[in-house]
């Protein structure tokens, strides 16, 4: 982005976290724009042509809130859209599933290989139950 100097700026706190901005109160631009002008000198009496930037103030505070709400909108709505997609990616590049194995402990209990063991482990201790 882009300020008046032509430097990039940087993003506000708001943008960054894309928190949603709350809406605009119907004169707040207006008493914002009047206080701006007063630090510049400026004082805007009452008249017709302060009523008419009142007024298009006011609109202006209106469309700024209906474009804020449509762009919540369509951000939620994208964010849904993108965890469609995410879980789609997830789905077609997860590793295939495959049936649960037996626990290793389980497999050892039946294996020829630890009876073998359990009979030699038997036959030492009698042969040095027969040597006490």
């Amino acid at each position: 982005m882009l300020c008046n100097s032509g430097q990039p700026r940087q993003p506000r706190e708001s943008e960054k976290k894309g928190k949603p901005m709350n809406p605009l109160e119907q004169d707040e631009l207006f008493e914002n724009l009047q206080g701006f002008l007063k630090t510049k000198g400026i004082e805007l009496k009452d008249g017709s042509y302060v009523q008419t930037v009142r007024k298009s103030c006011g609109l202006l505070s209106d469309a700024i809130n209906v474009g804020q709400s449509g762009l919540n909108k369509a951000r939620a709505k994208i964010d849904r859209k993108l965890d469609q997609l995410r879980q789609v990616i997830h789905e077609k590049t997860a590793p295939p599933s495959t049936p649960p194995r037996p626990s290793k402990s389980a497999s050892r209990e039946d294996s020829p290989e630890k009876k073998r063991r359990e009979g030699r482990s038997a036959a030492r201790k009698s042969k040095s139950r027969k040597r006490a």
